[in-house]
């Protein structure tokens, strides 16, 4: 939680969290004539002050005042609750977006927690033609069999390195994505993918971390950050759920209701992290 005031708000604790979210339509202002009470949409929660990038909390309250450019129709095919994933699937779906997948390609996943099984859905959506993931918890590789991973490995029993090439005809991925940000992951991915190959960031690391430069120099491997999304992506995420080709209502593995939010939402999220995805929060149930 932030201790200091933000640099655009200038709030600071204690503020209403929650930045993935879905709701409908009350009231709106006095000029907003594409929008109407009754409207389902769904909220794009960064905040920014036109110059870059940044940051907007929120979701969990009953209602919630947001401008014009931050609300996204979803179609009434798509329910209120898919449409709190629009989010986090925005996130995997950006970093598709901008890595240079190609159809032919094979793909490292490393971790299946929320964005690492976001991303898998993104790359099957999107043509992949072998996406592999790495993780520990069973229950999680279980999502990543049934959101489209071809292979699933264990980094505590598998060589990562030397199962990735011998899946990928020697060469390794053309392409990782971190959805971890563990050293030996990425330790791991950097040596995983094949020469000129590309390994992105998604993960927000706790700690800092160390990389090899001569394992990019020499075999012209590249490495590329991202981070959340840019305009568009809601809507492309929004019409993938709507056409069919995400799926992805398997990630809510739980759903409470507000006054359960401390105990079966964080405390579950912490202690029961390798059986949930996504906890709902239903403010209206």
């Amino acid at each position: 939680m932030p201790t200091a005031p933000h640099p655009i708000t200038k709030e600071m604790v204690p503020l209403t969290v929650g930045h993935e979210f879905s709701g409908t339509v009350e009231e709106v202002g006095d000029n907003i004539k594409d929008v109407k009470p009754g409207d389902r949409v769904v909220v794009q929660p960064i905040i920014y002050d036109g110059t870059c990038g940044a940051c907007w909390g929120g979701g969990i309250s009953e209602h919630v005042v947001v401008p014009r450019y931050a609300v996204c129709h979803i179609p009434e095919t798509v329910s209120l609750e898919v449409g709190a994933l629009v989010e986090p699937l925005a996130v995997a779906w950006h970093a598709v977006n901008i890595s240079p997948l190609k159809k032919e390609d094979s793909v490292l996943v490393l971790g299946g927690g929320p964005i690492g099984l976001a991303v898998v859905q993104a790359l099957k959506a999107k043509g992949a033609a072998k996406i592999i993931l790495s993780e520990v918890a069973p229950r999680r590789k279980e999502f990543a069999k049934q959101f489209g991973a071809d292979y699933v490995l264990d980094p505590t029993k598998d060589d990562i390195v030397a199962r990735v090439r011998e899946i990928c005809d020697g060469k390794g991925a053309n392409l990782a994505f971190d959805a971890a940000g563990v050293q030996p992951g990425l330790d791991q991915a950097v040596l995983a993918i094949r020469a000129r190959g590309t390994l992105v960031n998604i993960a927000v690391w706790a700690e800092p971390a160390t990389i090899v430069p001569n394992h990019f120099t020499f075999r012209e491997r590249h490495y590329m950050g991202i981070t959340t999304y840019v305009e568009g992506d809601f809507q492309e995420v929004i019409s993938a759920i709507a056409s069919g080709r995400l799926r992805p209502e398997s990630m809510i593995t739980k759903k409470i209701k507000m006054d359960e939010v401390e105990e079966e939402g964080y405390k579950s999220l912490i202690n029961d992290k390798d059986n949930q995805v996504k906890v709902l929060v239903e403010i209206n149930p």
